[in-house]
């Protein structure tokens, strides 16, 4: 394996490039997924039959706390390859820690807006909007679940064998699917949410 000192570790070696290359072309088959399923929720926003509407379902306290945490998130999980770029193992799985911790907090605060949903009367069953709603929100839900395991597998691994090409590589893809799904929950914020409460 041929190592470029002149290019960053994740970008060392001619696998790696090929790697990060390769998920660029996952996350479009990614963005491909996301964007089927706004085109569905925007057909089927006012197809509400006898249930709620968004105004009546959507509130603002644990939007913004779900928001507040995953842009956070990506913030510090930038600050982690930061870290890892300068060489610094320990502070980079501090950040990856601490994104971990943020991207819990979401997932918790999510399930929290689940479970009141349900209780409001806004389940699956209940209208054409309510199950594109909770489709749409459980598929960016359940990426962010796959997310916090990867993460978790990224840090047990760094920790064991430290900064190499192939870990620094992992954990730069894995950071590029983090911030994947934060440009996907700004989207949900603004036309979901936002639109929603108007």
């Amino acid at each position: 394996m041929k190592i470029d000192n002149s290019l960053p570790l994740e970008y060392s070696t001619e696998e790696n490039r090929l790697k990060i290359l390769g998920f660029w072309i996952f996350l479009g088959a990614e963005i491909a997924l996301f964007a089927t399923l706004f085109a569905t929720y925007f057909t089927l926003v006012n197809r509400t039959g006898n249930g709620p509407i968004g105004g009546d379902i959507f509130e603002v306290t644990p939007v913004l706390i779900e928001t507040i945490l995953l842009l956070t998130s990506s913030f510090t999980i930038g600050l982690g390859i930061n870290a890892m770029r300068h060489g610094s193992k320990n502070a980079m799985m501090v950040f990856f820690i601490i994104t971990l911790a943020l991207g819990a907090g979401f997932l918790g605060t999510e399930i929290f807006e689940f479970k009141h949903y349900v209780h409001i009367g806004a389940g699956l069953q209940v209208s054409a909007f309510t199950s594109i709603l909770l489709t749409l929100l459980g598929t960016h839900g359940a990426h962010v679940t796959l997310g916090l395991f990867w993460g978790t597998f990224i840090v047990l691994q760094v920790k064991k064998r430290g900064l190499t090409p192939e870990t620094t590589n992992k954990a730069f893809i894995y950071s590029l699917y983090w911030h994947f799904l934060d440009v996907v929950w700004i989207f949900i914020f603004s036309f979901v949410y936002l639109k929603g409460m108007m």
